[in-house]
């Protein structure tokens, strides 16, 4: 796993862009298309926002959710009205080429299946994400696989759903589709995040962040996250 520190987190999301924007043209080139995972929060948000000033192939980018809050259309808690905010109003997407988890559906479990087979439709059979981008939360948790959540057991399924975690269910993708990733990108900014950025480093399995595969991933940290 390499890291990389930068001074702030504004610093971390530029970088972050400028690294997206070269692995959607070499993915591009390679494949016809990029296919790419996206969490929540603060800093993702300047990333997609300085995103849209790379040179991007547009056109052929696809972007999925790596995890949502179980909550209403437009709720400000939802990773995908900010996603929309940040990306949509600021880059030539259009938006359906933003796929939504279906958190909104009453058949949670069907509609987990449905957006494995949406995932099959653009990135293949068992399907393969070209970047994902992963945060790291201070209890160690990465996507919505959450401490001690029965999620983190999950082995037969690429979507799947947890139980209640800050008052929300959530839908996320599973150890087996993120692990199949062709690149990890992590942004990891905040000091609440020192004691656990070097659990991740050390791939301490004991934290669900530790069970992502190091060997194509990069973080991007910034000095408070960084620490000494």
């Amino acid at each position: 796993m390499k890291c990389e520190v930068f001074a702030d987190a504004a610093a971390v999301a530029r970088a972050a862009a400028g690294i997206i924007a070269v692995e959607a043209r070499a993915s591009v080139a390679a494949r016809g298309r990029f296919v790419i995972a996206v969490s929540g929060g603060k800093t993702p948000w300047q990333m997609l926002r300085a995103l849209a000033n790379e040179e991007v192939p547009w056109e052929n980018v696809h972007v999925v959710q790596v995890d949502e809050r179980v909550a209403p259309a437009g709720d400000p808690e939802r990773n995908l009205t900010h996603l929309r905010e940040s990306l949509l109003s600021h880059a030539p997407l259009t938006p359906g080429q933003i796929y939504a988890m279906p958190v909104e559906d009453p058949d949670l479990e069907t509609a987990a299946a449905n957006y494995t087979r949406t995932l099959q439709s653009i990135a293949g059979l068992p399907p393969i994400l070209d970047l994902a981008h992963l945060g790291l939360g201070p209890d160690g948790h990465t996507a919505s696989l959450i401490p001690n959540d029965p999620v983190l057991n999950v082995t037969d399924r690429d979507v799947a759903l947890t139980g209640i975690y800050q008052n929300r269910r959530r839908m996320t993708l599973t150890y087996p589709l993120l692990n199949r990733s062709r690149r990890i990108l992590w942004l990891v900014t905040g000091s609440e995040k020192v004691e656990m950025l070097a659990r991740l480093r050390r791939g301490d399995v004991s934290i669900p962040a530790g069970r992502i595969r190091q060997d194509v991933a990069l973080v991007l940290a910034d000095r408070p996250a960084a620490g000494k």
